[in-house]
């Protein structure tokens, strides 16, 4: 009998639950796996035939590039790009380049706002921050961007970056300042960038870019970079050098449309002219101002195809590297030139890209002739 009522009250308990086993806690999610971390390797490399008129043609081995990204969190980020110019890298020899162009980690705070700190390129016109064969038209890149503004420029320091509103973007450096010892007539301001190396920063620069992408296949964007370049002249006098660019890109369907305005102003670019006389003996002729601009059109003739695209372009440049000059100084007519470029891009696949293209070049001098150009290149990233 005792073995009865035992057994229906344990039968009980378990059917209808009391109050203590109500009030038990239930038992907590479990914790969410650490986010993973990441490394990943990728690159882009392009080589060359080059025939100027007049000239022996030319094989390059131009950019051999390797990237490497870690993420650390979801917060933080590390990107790296690493590039080997010109196949060799010879002591005491003007051959190639091994740079470092871009190291710096990322700190992910908002869509509106984040922290960059480390070696970054300077957001200023198309091409420096995207210049990836496969997705521009030409085998080499557009003059305004080698003269004008001094791709691929990239310096070490520290800014923000983000997202505002709808289709907004920005960028916001304070970055090493030019060298204005090294800049030239043919090339003006290239040759000054300290690219890293033990740079000087007594006094920053500032670069910065907008750009708006609301609008379906569009992008509009205006940038600046400033700064006191004079630093191996101070206190006799300083450089101030402002570049400014506007650009747009658009493509629709098979269509792609492109255009640049850049312009940099040089300050006391007589005295700069006089000093540089004095040291080496020959006057630089630096202007005190540069202008650029370049119109081009794409059209992929053939799209969709599974043997791949292809696509034409033409593209107009003006660039002048004495485009305005400081008191007393004559302009170099051979250095205000334009350029009509055509060609076609054939992509057996989305990155891989072979290029051709003939580059007409004239100057404004009755003397010294711009001469012609036949390229061809491949190109490809991965």
């Amino acid at each position: 009998m005792l073995r009865s009522i035992v057994l229906a009250l344990t039968c009980l308990a378990v059917l209808v639950p009391g109050r203590a086993g109500a009030q038990q806690p239930a038992a907590p999610p479990p914790a969410p796996p650490p986010p993973e971390r990441t490394t990943a390797i990728s690159g882009y490399m392009d080589f060359h035939f080059n025939k100027v008129e007049l000239e022996d043609g030319r094989l390059d081995f131009h950019r051999f590039v390797l990237l490497v990204t870690h993420r650390f969190s979801d917060r933080i980020r590390f990107v790296s790009e690493l590039e080997l110019e010109h196949a060799l890298v010879a002591a005491l020899e003007d051959a190639g380049e091994l740079e470092l162009e871009q190291a710096y980690v990322d700190f992910l705070l908002s869509r509106t706002f984040n922290v960059r700190a480390g070696m970054m390129l300077m957001p200023v016109g198309i091409i420096n921050e995207r210049h990836e064969p496969p997705i521009y038209y030409g085998v080499e890149r557009p003059f305004v961007d080698t003269v004008i503004v001094p791709t691929t420029w990239f310096e070490v320091g520290a800014g923000v970056h983000g997202e505002i509103g709808r289709g907004w973007r920005y960028r916001a450096y304070v970055t090493s300042p030019l060298n204005a010892r090294e800049f030239t007539a043919e090339e003006g301001i290239r040759n000054g960038r300290q690219k890293g190396s033990d740079t000087n920063i007594g006094r920053p620069a500032i670069t910065g870019r907008l750009e708006y992408a609301g609008i379906r296949g569009l992008t509009a964007g205006a940038s600046f970079w400033t700064g006191h370049s004079g630093f191996e002249f101070r206190p006799r006098f300083e450089v101030p050098v402002t570049v400014s660019a506007a650009d747009v890109r658009y493509s629709r369907d098979r269509l792609e449309l492109r255009g640049q305005f850049a312009y940099t102003t040089i300050g006391n670019a007589g005295e700069l002219n006089d000093a540089l006389g004095r040291a080496v003996g020959v006057d630089p002729n630096v202007a005190s101002a540069l202008r650029g601009f370049y119109t081009e059109a794409g059209y992929r003739v053939i799209s969709g195809s599974p043997r791949g695209d292809v696509g034409v372009f033409a593209r107009y440049e003006n660039f002048d590297t004495q485009f305005r000059m400081p008191a007393g100084y004559v302009p170099l007519k051979a250095l205000d030139r334009d350029a009509l470029v055509v060609g076609f891009t054939y992509w057996p696949d989305a990155d891989v890209a072979v290029k051709f293209d003939y580059s007409a070049l004239r100057n404004q001098s009755d003397v010294i002739r711009a001469h012609n150009a036949l390229n061809i290149g491949l190109g490809w990233w991965f």
